[in-house]
């Protein structure tokens, strides 16, 4: 194969489509009860995850089942960071009584990962976060982004992230969910603007621009319609062109 790339997925959100979702990962972003999720589905998802050897990772937001962890929080910093270490720890610990082994990776979830991206205070606080819970997991960045940079700078293990049915603006945020464009939905469109970052480090934006870009894990959401056909045609067009999933 010329190329390897992870597919990872968020799931445990509460669309219970995990048993069918989990043969395409290799890595998946388990919601730790802050936006969705609770002790029992936690230990469901891993037990899933474990079957089919997916990579387990947390998935953190900010506390707020209400929206989903898609509106920022006004809380204090303490509050916040010991949250995000709390969730961590949950589904880290839930993984080593399943299975003896440690967290894969930590991907935030939502506007706590959109704003750990561009705002310096928010960065430093995730990564203190996970500093304080994890030992040897990778965190997934956004590309050139504030957290990349500055995990980067604290000799932080990282895997850069692409998303690969959502919509990029040219600063490289995502197109809010506010906007009709902002998901990705055809398996063709998908399968074009994945190959396309994969193969040339480059994505066509919302606006037609076209950005530098370089990633190894590429996410799904898993509540989107659709996303077990769009991972089972990625799929194939990923072996079509001689890129392994790994």
């Amino acid at each position: 194969m010329k190329h390897s790339i992870d597919i990872n997925c968020d799931v445990g959100e509460g669309v219970a489509n995990e048993e069918e979702l989990m043969p395409y990962l290799s890595s998946c972003n388990i919601a730790c009860g802050a936006h969705a999720g609770d002790e029992n589905t936690i230990k469901e998802t891993i037990r899933l995850a474990l079957k089919h050897h997916v990579k387990v990772g947390a998935h953190p937001s900010f506390p707020d089942k209400e929206s989903f962890g898609r509106v920022i929080l006004d809380i204090p910093d303490d509050q916040l960071q010991k949250s995000i270490e709390n969730q961590i720890n949950s589904v880290q610990n839930a993984l080593l009584t399943q299975s003896g082994e440690n967290l894969n990776h930590v991907k935030m979830h939502g506007a706590l990962y959109n704003l750990s991206a561009v705002d310096l205070k928010m960065a430093k606080l995730v990564i203190s976060a996970f500093s304080n819970t994890t030992s040897n997991a990778f965190l997934y960045v956004p590309y050139n982004s504030v957290i990349h940079k500055m995990a980067l700078k604290n000799n932080i293990k990282i895997k850069v992230e692409a998303f690969a049915d959502r919509n990029y603006n040219s600063d490289l945020t995502l197109v809010s969910r506010k906007n009709s464009n902002a998901i990705l939905k055809k398996p063709k469109k998908i399968a074009t603007h994945m190959l396309k970052i994969i193969l040339e480090k480059k994505v066509v934006c919302e606006d037609g621009v076209v950005v530098e870009i370089d990633a190894q894990t590429y996410c799904f959401h898993g509540d989107n319609l659709g996303v077990k056909n769009n991972l089972k045609f990625i799929h194939e067009i990923l072996q079509k062109n001689e890129i392994k999933i790994v």
